[in-house]
Formats: structure tokens, C-alpha cells, sequence
């Protein structure tokens, strides 16, 4: 359950003024929300996203997953074993599309959404329509500098998710195992390139406008 205090803070976002003074091409609010992999970001972006609309927000959930290369590719490139570093997103791409979020031209704008049943991004499967006035996007690198720096200045605000190290790494092989992977694999791969690419977050931790650990949620 969220707590009152984030669901006001996002409520304010919702229903700030579609054009600032000096900001003429804003059209909508973003709120990022990143962490580690296995905090729980997308539980806690669903949950708010819903909780909004109960409430009678116009919001959507646009994750940055959407934006993972092609396996295929992966394959092409040599990166599939260190699927979900940064390198193996298209982040210009992901630049591109919270560019069009904020200065939309009226029309609806179609996002990608990755779908782990596959283990691939399928391409305009989110529609955020013209009257969406908050964009919620979550995941991991929100913050990182380097061809990533662009991404924090699209952003109103970006929300930092934090969870004790052992409950994450118990999260992560869960989900290994539940796509199919064995327990030796699973934590292998928890304790493998999902810590690289988790201290790879945890170092932007300091970026974040607000910081959400266990006991805020």
C-alpha cells in the first residue's frame, strides 16, 4: 500500500499546469521512478498508477524496458549475457519518445512495452493519449550520466526506490526461476550481472529528488 504522502506528492504532479511560463512546449508532467533491479519499481509505478486513476487522474505507466534491444540483436552484438546493462537499450530512442511525451502535438503517442513472456519489446502496445497530463516511467538507469544524462533533464521529478540488499537478491532469483531458469542459474544470475547493473544504479542514488525506502511505502 502506498503511503498518503507519495500519493499526494504524485497528485500534485498530475495536476500541475500543462504550460509553465517560459516552458510554452510542455504539454504533460513526468515522473521517473528507478532503483536497482528487483526493488520493485514496476509493482510500485502500477500500484500508483492505479491508485491515481481511482482518484480521477488522467496518468500512464511507459516503462523504459520498452526500449531493451531485439534478443535477436543481442545475439548479433554479443550482449545477450549481459542483458539489461545499459548498453543493451536503445536510449536515444527512449530520449526520443519522453521528447514527444512532453511536447506531443495533440495526437496520441504509441510506446513500446517489453513483455517477458518473450523476453522482447513489442512496439506501440502503451497509447498515451492527448489528455494524459502524467507520464509515469519507470526503470533502471534513469539517472545515469553519459548518452543516459538527457533522460534525467526530460524528467519533473524522478522518485528512487531502495530495499535491503538480501530482500532484492531473494526477489531477482524468484524471478529467474519463474522464467525458467534453474536455482544455480538463478542466483547466478542475481548475483551476477543483475548486482553489476544494480551497484552500476545504486551509484545515482544521490540524483533522485525523493527517496522511497520500505518504511515510506
Amino acid at each position: 500500500m502506498l503511503s498518503e504522502h507519495l500519493l499526494q506528492r504524485a497528485i500534485g504532479l498530475a495536476e500541475r499546469s500543462p504550460a509553465l511560463p517560459g516552458d510554452t512546449e510542455r504539454t504533460r508532467t513526468l515522473l521517473g521512478i528507478t532503483g536497482a533491479p528487483g526493488v520493485g519499481k514496476s509493482t510500485l509505478a502500477g500500484e500508483l498508477c492505479r491508485e491515481l486513476t481511482g482518484r480521477g487522474a488522467r496518468v500512464v505507466l511507459v516503462g523504459m524496458d520498452g526500449f531493451h534491444l531485439a534478443h535477436r540483436a543481442l545475439i548479433e552484438l554479443g550482449l545477450v549475457e549481459v542483458k539489461g546493462a545499459p548498453e543493451t537499450f536503445d536510449v536515444a530512442g527512449y530520449v526520443g519518445l519522453l521528447r514527444r511525451l512532453r511536447s506531443a502535438d495533440g495526437g496520441t503517442v504509441w510506446a513500446p512495452e517489453f513483455r517477458r513472456e518473450i523476453e522482447d519489446p513489442v512496439a506501440g502496445a502503451v497509447p498515451v493519449h492527448p489528455d494524459v497530463t502524467l507520464v509515469v516511467t519507470e526503470g533502471n538507469y534513469l539517472l545515469l550520466d553519459g548518452p543516459w544524462r538527457p533522460v534525467r533533464a526530460l524528467l519533473d521529478e524522478v522518485w528512487f526506490v531502495d530495499v535491503p540488499t538480501d530482500l532484492r537478491h531473494e526477489r531477482l532469483a524468484g524471478r529467474h526461476r519463474f522464467h525458467g531458469r534453474t536455482e544455480a542459474q538463478a542466483w547466478e544470475r542475481a548475483l551476477g550481472s543483475d548486482e553489476r547493473n544494480a551497484q552500476t544504479v545504486l551509484s545515482t542514488r544521490a540524483g533522485a529528488d525523493v527517496v522511497i525506502t520500505p518504511t515510506d511505502r
